[in-house]
């Protein structure tokens, strides 16, 4: 980690005692080094400081309580003990879920100075042993005492997106821009590069890429992080958010990337074309070559898969796995739409802000409309219907190779004529036997065919006929079941 130098540890201060009273994420104390009372203190801080916003609370020593006068102080946190154990590593110990606090000891005008830097809390309130700790005012209560504020508490962690909260902090400015690929952030968003580091860094902030912090400082916020990081190893709680790309042949061949996402995505997309089993049809006498699946279908897929990510759930993230005969996508965290309501369900993501920016810069289609054109594109190319499906905590999504209609099962066919059904639906054109033969490559003289596949799509309820009564005949039409 990064830590500040004496000079910005002091312009943090200046900005902080220009407060008019001890807020509820700092605290003044000038000797009191009581262990209890310090753990009591950060469990207060880094509640409140979620409560009101703030990402950071601060405990400083050194600050003569009531005037805020500069006194210095003889606490060095770092020789203190608790027992025998060090004070720091009990501290550590004593507070659940863990807290990163960072301490900070240095010189101001003279005077010895220690400054405790305090992450807020991020998915839960924080304990020390059994009780919850909070600042009202600038006392610290046990937060059971305050039900109306532990319910806003509550509230404000189930509201916080994932992307807001923070994926690297307290760095400086030239720091941000060495983890984060600024040129190709400015790129990709089609504005100018700014000829100097504060236009770069205002225009993050802006886009909520980085956190403006006291002292010139700067905290990289996991948005920013997630889509471009230089290499997501270097943000400890995304590594392995990171894309995995797996090809299944004889020598298996796994391919993470450790770019943000948006960084790499074009690169991905190119590489998992690569990967790809070719056809060969043949066509006018002239043999080509052509990629078995239709690059937006691969494209729509892969930036689903990163979009719609939990991101709560750890040691997992989207992977891309290549089969000789299918393409698996696969995402950590179930759907918060059924997968049968893909195509016409509108969008929910549960990361808004990745999804809102990703659309800006043409990574994918705009909301509720990607599925429909993976659909699409796979019924011109004559594929088999994807498959959407969760297993376990996770979302899958498959694209098969060709596969005449002769060898597809009573499953295959049916989800055919039910994504077909929904498509033409969203289209505005209601399914019929002449549009379902189409589809599957049956000829047209074989009307019974399509009849019998439409029959056992009714049989298992994902469509019904658009006009009552009217089932079975040349001219009749089908819509989905939710239609």
């Amino acid at each position: 980690d990064y830590g500040m130098t004496p000079a910005q540890l002091s312009s943090l201060l200046t900005e902080l005692l220009v407060l008019s009273h001890e807020t509820e994420w700092i605290e003044w104390k000038h000797n009191n080094a009581d262990p209890k009372m310090i753990a009591e203190r950060l469990c207060g801080l880094t509640n409140s400081a979620a409560l009101h916003g703030r990402n950071v609370a601060y405990m400083v020593w050194g600050i003569e309580d009531g005037n805020k006068r500069i006194v210095g102080t003889s606490f060095t946190p770092r020789l203190k003990k608790k027992g025998n154990e060090e004070l720091l590593n009990w501290l550590h110990r004593s507070l659940h879920p863990p807290v990163n606090f960072k301490v900070h000891e240095w010189m101001h005008e003279g005077r010895p100075l220690v400054l405790f830097e305090i992450p807020c809390a991020i998915q839960s309130p924080v304990r020390f042993g059994n009780e919850e700790y909070l600042r009202v005012g600038s006392l610290t209560k046990k937060l059971k005492d305050y039900p109306s504020k532990e319910a806003e508490l509550w509230k404000t962690f189930d509201r916080t997106p994932f992307e807001r909260g923070i994926a690297k902090a307290d760095l400086a400015s030239d720091e941000v821009l060495t983890l984060l690929d600024f040129p190709a952030c400015f790129e990709l968003l089609h504005v100018p590069l700014p000829t100097n580091q504060e236009g770069i860094l205002q225009r993050f902030v802006a886009e909520n890429l980085v956190v403006s912090k006291p002292g010139g400082r700067f905290d990289i916020t996991n948005l920013g992080a997630i889509l471009f990081a230089k290499d997501l190893r270097t943000f400890e709680r995304l590594g392995r958010k990171a894309l995995r790309i797996i090809k299944y042949a004889r020598n298996r061949r796994d391919d993470p990337s450790v770019r943000g996402y948006a960084v790499s995505f074009e690169a991905a997309v190119a590489f998992i074309n690569s990967q790809l089993p070719q056809n060969e049809p043949i066509g006018q006498a002239l043999r080509r070559e052509a990629r078995m699946y239709p690059d937006v279908a691969i494209r729509e897929l892969v930036a689903n898969a990163l979009i719609h990510q939990d991101f709560s759930v750890t040691g997992a993230g989207p992977t891309v796995e290549i089969f000789s005969d299918r393409t698996e996508v696969t995402n950590p965290g179930e759907p918060l739409v059924e997968t049968q309501r893909f195509i016409d369900a509108p969008p929910r993501s549960r990361n808004e802000d990745l999804a809102a920016l990703m659309r800006r810069m043409g990574i994918c289609e705009e909301a509720g409309t990607g599925i429909d054109k993976v659909i699409e594109a796979v019924e011109v190319f004559q594929l088999p219907a994807p498959d959407f499906r969760t297993s376990g905590n996770s979302t899958i999504s498959v694209l098969f190779g060709p596969r005449r209609f002769s060898k597809m099962d009573r499953v295959e066919r049916i989800r055919a004529c039910y994504q077909h059904a929904c498509l033409q639906y969203v289209s505005g054109n209601p399914m019929s036997n002449a549009s379902l033969r189409k589809r599957l490559g049956i000829a047209q003289g074989n009307y019974p065919i399509a009849s019998r596949v439409i029959r056992d799509t009714l049989d298992a309820t994902l469509i019904k006929p658009r006009d009552k009564g009217s089932v079975g005949g040349r001219s009749a039409s089908y819509v989905p079941f939710w239609a």
